[in-house]
């Protein structure tokens, strides 16, 4: 591991970018399922509040679509010549695409709405490549040099797509892969900041894209965390058992812990309509006086 990808690494935990919680109390995903960790990419941007205030920005932005990249860019890269944290994820970032695929190899890069814009943006002016902008209702625009169009054909170009992280893959399969493809483009690789390792780089290999990532959240990652002080053994050991397997974790810990749905169906209205989810999938048995 090189020591750009190690401080990486140190961001994401000092960020808050991957959060552990307390052995006892696991979070609740938006599945109705519980896990241990949750993941929020964007905070590499410098911190929550920083990463909350750009989203807050875009939100703002991507209604003016055709001026949405250039009145973007100019914010990100004055974060990236001010915030350490985030500028050594863009350089590890250039670094690995420079390393892995030859620059004359594609000929755009492109993000999706709207987290992928934190990373694709500042990536492809220290790339010197043209950036496509695609929003989520598939419309997108060319940005280049300050100024912008609506995409039209790209006439056989190579792009390259960077976003903040890879699940299941499901909104390049939806969205960002069809785009390109439907303007007479080839999306050749993905390169994203953290790989979940929950199958999405085999979709994008079916899809004929090759996948990258920077972070691969394996156990080397949180043996890695545990050894700086960052999570605590329990933490760890909590971690591990959820990637071992996933819903025997999860059914363990409802066995051993009944009170936790009780708890979550009488919480805050968001975690109560999760823990709903959970007994109406059957993650979880229903407790007893519910």
């Amino acid at each position: 591991m090189s020591k750009a990808t190690e401080k990486l690494i140190e961001g994401l935990f000092k960020t808050k970018a991957i959060r552990v919680c307390p052995a006892d109390s696991p979070f609740w995903y938006t599945s109705g399922k519980i896990g241990p960790y949750y993941i929020n990419t964007h905070f590499l941007y410098g911190s929550e509040d920083k990463a909350n205030a750009l989203l807050s920005e875009i939100d703002i932005f991507k209604e003016d679509k055709p001026n949405c990249a250039d009145k973007l860019i100019n914010i990100i890269l004055n974060n990236y010549n001010e915030d350490y944290v985030f500028k050594n994820t863009i350089d590890t970032l250039v670094e690995e695409i420079k390393e892995a695929v030859p620059l004359n190899s594609f000929d755009y890069v492109s993000g999706g709405e709207r987290r992928d814009w934190f990373f694709s943006l500042a990536a492809s002016k220290l790339l010197g490549k043209p950036h496509i902008t695609v929003f989520k209702d598939m419309d997108a625009y060319i940005h280049n040099n300050g100024k912008s169009e609506r995409i039209s054909s790209l006439d056989g170009a190579s792009v390259l797509h960077i976003a903040d992280l890879i699940t299941s893959a499901s909104s390049y399969e939806r969205a960002w892969v069809p785009v390109i493809r439907k303007s007479d483009g080839i999306m050749k690789h993905s390169f994203v900041i953290i790989d979940r390792m929950q199958g999405g780089d085999e979709l994008l290999n079916s899809l004929s894209v090759n996948s990258h990532a920077l972070v691969h959240i394996s156990e080397d990652v949180f043996k890695g965390a545990v050894e700086k002080g960052y999570i605590n053994k329990e933490q760890y050991n909590m971690v591990i058992r959820y990637m071992e397997d996933p819903d025997k974790f999860m059914e363990k810990f409802f066995k051993d812990n009944p009170e936790f749905i009780k708890k979550a169906l009488g919480s805050d209205e968001r975690t109560a309509q999760r823990a709903k989810l959970c007994l109406e999938s059957g993650f979880c048995p229903n407790p007893k006086g519910k």
